[in-house]
């Protein structure tokens, strides 16, 4: 099952407020307490004015009952304070009570307009976390000799969709797995994503080597692409991007049961090889390879990279929302020095202790979506290789 956090306030970065109910009752107490101080001070001080002050706080954050509420109380207290300061005679006071009540109705009205833009807000939500689930659903905990464990956060409460992705895909004694970053953001990159996660799955199915099967998402992409320039027209928005300009960064890798790993790294962040005894290993890739959508600046090579992954070892993979995350002074996430605290845990418990460590250092603020991924070995009584912190190029093997 993978780790998801969405319905937790704290790892949205929302600020906890209280109950509207409780907020509507303590606003409706705020005219009670003016009057007491109307009462208590001289007739030339007056409070009832601020009175209005209830209604337009109420109209943020409780319901159009609520605010009625607020409203209900704010009236025969701004008579009694009127009674008190010997306004109720004035020429000024029905004008004042008048203003008021159309005060005090605008801020139901608002409430209203607001609670009916939150709902809306909720159920595009709903539609949205639906969509994510059906084609990134949580990886299987075990695949293969493979413990795993997947994340996704969203960067913020808006109803936009988000480009990270990931899947597993198992056959013939190998697992696949596919990690990347669709650049933008909402139903343009979401179908991006549907499409590179549903091309992954079939390359794995028909046994496609790794470069086949960076190839063939190579070539979902520019189909994709295609289509959709070809549906929009060259100049609908002032804003669209032609093929040229469209990338997204990936990681494929290849699990044998036995043996080393092999990857090819598009463009993407690099994983981070953990073994138990705190060794993090950064692989990197020595030979870089573009992103999807720009493989012609390479004319089109494909690298594949090999590097151990021991009985035990976790390979953490992630998207460049986790290392671009800042604390209040603008660093950046330190990810592979934090990760040392964590490098024995299973995957699970391994993302969840990065989550929270990542919220905290950001103050719960995300500037961008976040996909995780962990992998561990499972254990075996070997010796534990510690890792060299470069790739070997195996380009031209499967």
């Amino acid at each position: 099952m993978g780790v998801r956090d969405d319905n937790d306030a704290l790892s949205r970065g929302v600020v906890l407020v209280p109950r509207p109910r409780v907020v509507a009752l303590a606003l409706a107490l705020l005219p009670v307490a003016l009057l007491v101080a109307d009462l208590l001070t001289p007739p030339r001080v007056r409070f009832g004015p601020l009175m209005v002050a209830a209604p337009a706080f109420a109209a943020i954050f409780c319901t159009p009952a609520g605010v009625l509420l607020v409203v209900a109380a704010m009236l025969p207290c701004l008579v009694a304070a009127a009674a008190v300061n010997e306004q109720l005679d004035s020429a000024n006071f029905p004008v004042q009570i008048t203003t008021m009540m159309l005060l005090g109705f605008a801020a139901v009205a608002a409430s209203a307009v607001r609670v009916g833009k939150e709902r809306a807000l909720a159920r595009s939500r709903r539609v949205a976390e639906v969509a994510q689930r059906v084609v990134l659903h949580p990886l299987p905990r075990r695949v293969g000799d493979c413990d795993l464990a997947s994340l996704y956060l969203a960067a913020g409460e808006e109803a936009e969709i988000g480009g990270d992705l990931y899947a597993a895909a198992r056959h013939e004694g190998r697992t696949r797995i596919l990690i990347g970053d669709v650049q933008g953001k909402g139903l343009a990159s979401w179908a991006m994503v549907s499409c590179l996660v549903h091309a992954f799955r079939q390359a794995v199915r028909r046994d496609s080597s790794l470069t086949e099967v960076v190839r063939e998402l190579e070539a979902a992409f520019r189909e994709e692409v295609g289509e959709r320039s070809a549906v929009a027209g060259p100049d609908t928005h002032p804003t669209s991007r032609h093929a040229d300009e469209a990338f997204v960064t990936a990681l494929v890798l290849d699990l044998p049961d036995d043996g080393p790993l092999r990857l090819v790294n598009l463009g993407h962040p690099p994983p981070l090889l953990l073994q138990q005894d705190g060794t993090v290993t950064t692989l990197n890739a020595r030979i870089p390879v573009p992103p999807l959508g720009l493989g012609d600046l390479n004319g089109g090579e494909v690298v594949v990279d090999q590097a151990d992954f021991p009985p035990g070892a976790t390979l953490l993979l992630y998207t460049d929302g986790v290392t671009e995350a800042r604390d209040h002074s603008g660093e950046f996430y330190p990810l592979a020095g934090r990760v040392r605290r964590w490098t024995a845990l299973p995957p699970e418990a391994l993302l969840a202790a990065v989550h929270h460590d990542l919220r905290s250092y950001a103050n719960s603020r995300l500037n961008d979506d976040v996909a995780m991924v962990a992998v561990r070995r499972a254990p075996a009584d070997v010796h534990l290789k510690t890792g060299e912190g470069e790739l070997a190029d195996v380009r031209n093997a499967a």
